[in-house]
């Protein structure tokens, strides 16, 4: 007792304040005369602590404040996360489950839409910005907080805040209403995908009239592949306000749809991890092997060629931002509560700054991987496009030298046929000003720039679009089966972190129901599917373009507003994340 006493009277003030001071320390470090004096005792300890709190918030160093905090936690009750609480099997399926949810279908289609009319490669540059500016602080918001907490996403913002609350109740309301939407979008997929094991294609001709052997005069106002697509898969009305039951054929799409879904995730985990193996990798394989494939094509430089062209006045728009950001939230995914319900079931010594990083990266090369498939596909079909209407007006020439119109000597070059491209408008600029200026009115204006500009027109009607790429390939019917199983999967993927996102938080909300995973999961998945039967009648597709979007972006914004708000000025002033 002596030997603590002087060792403590010989320390300076400095050292004094820079550790805390408790009851035990101020006892084991008073002197034999302090203790003979009671009332001086207690008024010296009272004003040593004083001393302490006055001026430790002004000169402690980090590490003495990480030692206090170490400190803080050892005392300080705090309520631990239930211990029975499940856990991914290994990382690999923990990242998987976040890569699966955040590369969809908007991926395969939206972004290579939105790169081409909004500046190329400048629309590159400012994705990229965004990702790793905003997109990867977001990611990592909500896997730090889940991860800290080990809760869904009502269950975080409800242990921030009691008032944020809301936050949570929102991020599961937006997943009940994309998923009930989204899920069509999946049906859509698997149907063309059973359609696909046909030869030859049904959308590749435009159908016969009964008794007849012409064709539906419709059809051929349009394209084969936009006939099938509004008569036979949608059986659209011409007007939203027309209702009707739900179509037969689309219905069972949406319920095998939702029995994958199910079986997939009715032994929670367990059987989640091990069909993310196949949902998430495998449309990478396929993906892989469709852009090799598509850059053996025709053309294909000249769609990538345009993809590279960065236009600098895309730079300083608004608009061309706005929209950057509304893809960076819709592909990535946050606001949704998925990534917490994801992120919940994983230690807490896990590394989720790197996680954000990675799945980011893996988002961002689908992303490209896929824009450079669908650039190099539209430049084929606008070269084919462009060599079809060379060929037309050499016909068109040929015939008017037929009926004596157009002189012998205005004739194109027999090697036209071999090379229409390059020979064309060399045989074009090789006339005559004379012969030209006879030629010229007769002929239709061929530009591969235009005819790219109207191959890339339309994101709402992208299985079109995939449809008419896939009569591109030789063996079509090959080709339509994987590209159809790879938007089957990614959808899958999406829609496993959704439903992740809605029966989490109510298995957290509930307690009592993460005994009952099986029937929970039946229980969600039912409802959801009777819900989205509302969308599988003839004008459903108006609701699901409607939502998809105008609404999904909105409240996304604003959620992802208020979890900023309530980690930095609510619980990040409050309370460190420890």
């Amino acid at each position: 007792m002596t030997s603590v006493s002087e060792n403590t009277e010989a320390q300076d003030e400095k050292s004094q304040i820079s550790r805390p001071l408790d009851s035990k320390s101020l006892i084991a470090t008073t002197s034999a005369s302090q203790l003979l004096k009671p009332d001086l005792a207690i008024e010296e300890l009272m004003a040593e602590e004083q001393k302490c709190d006055t001026v430790s918030s002004y000169i402690w160093s980090d590490e003495d404040n990480d030692e206090i905090l170490e400190t803080i936690n050892k005392d300080e009750p705090k309520e631990e996360p239930p211990t029975n609480r499940p856990s991914w099997a290994n990382k690999i399926e923990y990242l998987l489950a976040h890569v699966g949810f955040s590369v969809g279908l908007s991926t395969i289609w939206r972004f290579p839409y939105l790169c081409f009319h909004n500046g190329g490669g400048s629309f590159l540059i400012i994705y990229i910005l965004m990702l790793y500016l905003i997109g990867v602080p977001l990611l990592f918001l909500e896997m730090a907080a889940s991860q800290r907490m080990r809760q869904g996403s009502i269950g975080v913002w409800k242990v921030i805040s009691p008032w944020m609350g809301g936050v949570g109740y929102s991020s599961f309301m937006v997943c009940c209403i994309v998923g009930s939407y989204y899920s069509v979008l999946m049906a859509w997929n698997l149907f063309y995908l059973v359609q696909s094991f046909q030869s030859p294609l049904p959308w590749s001709t435009c159908p016969l009239l009964k008794n007849s052997s012409s064709f539906d005069p419709e059809c051929e106002r349009t394209t084969s592949t936009t006939y099938f697509w509004y008569r036979n898969v949608l059986k659209a009305t011409d007007e939203i306000e027309v209702g009707g039951l739900p179509i037969m054929h689309l219905s069972v799409s949406l319920f095998v749809t939702w029995f994958i879904i199910c079986v997939s995730m009715i032994k929670g985990l367990k059987s989640t991890g091990k069909m993310l193996y196949v949902s998430v990798l495998l449309p990478y394989f396929i993906l892989f092997c469709l852009l090799i494939r598509s850059l053996m094509l025709e053309g294909a430089h000249f769609g990538l060629k345009n993809l590279l062209a960065a236009k600098l006045p895309a730079l300083y728009s608004v608009e061309v931002w706005r929209r950057t950001g509304n893809q960076l939230f819709l592909s990535m995914g946050p606001g949704f509560g998925s990534f917490t319900a994801i992120s919940s079931y994983i230690p807490r010594a896990n590394n989720c700054v790197m996680d954000a990083f990675v799945v980011a990266l893996l988002n961002l090369t689908a992303s490209l991987t896929a824009t450079v498939f669908v650039f190099a596909i539209m430049g084929h079909v606008a070269t084919e496009n462009t060599e079809r209407c060379y060929m037309r007006n050499a016909e068109t020439v040929l015939g008017l030298i037929a009926s004596r119109v157009l002189p012998v000597e205005a004739s194109p070059p027999e090697s036209m046929y071999l090379h229409p491209s390059s020979i064309y408008s060399r045989w074009l600029k090789s006339l005559p000003q004379r012969l030209k200026d006879m030629v010229l009115p007769y002929v239709s204006t061929c530009s591969i720039a235009q005819e790219l500009k109207e191959v890339m027109e339309g994101p709402g009607v992208a299985i079109v679009a995939f449809t008419d790429l896939i009569c591109v390939f030789s063996g079509s019917t090959f080709w339509a089966i994987t590209t159809f199983v790879l938007l089957v999967s990614l959808g899958l993927s999406t829609m496993t972190g959704i439903t992740q996102g809605i029966i989490t938080p109510l298995q957290d909300t509930f307690s009592s129901l993460g005994k009952y995973r099986k029937l929970l999961t039946v229980g969600v998945c039912v409802p959801m599917f009777l819900g989205s039967l509302i969308f599988m009648r003839p004008s459903g597709s108006y609701y699901v373009n409607l939502l998809d979007d105008y609404w999904v972006s909105l409240p996304l914004f604003f959620i992802i507003i208020l979890e900023n708000i309530a980690m930095a000025w609510i619980y990040g002033a409050r309370s460190p994340m420890r």
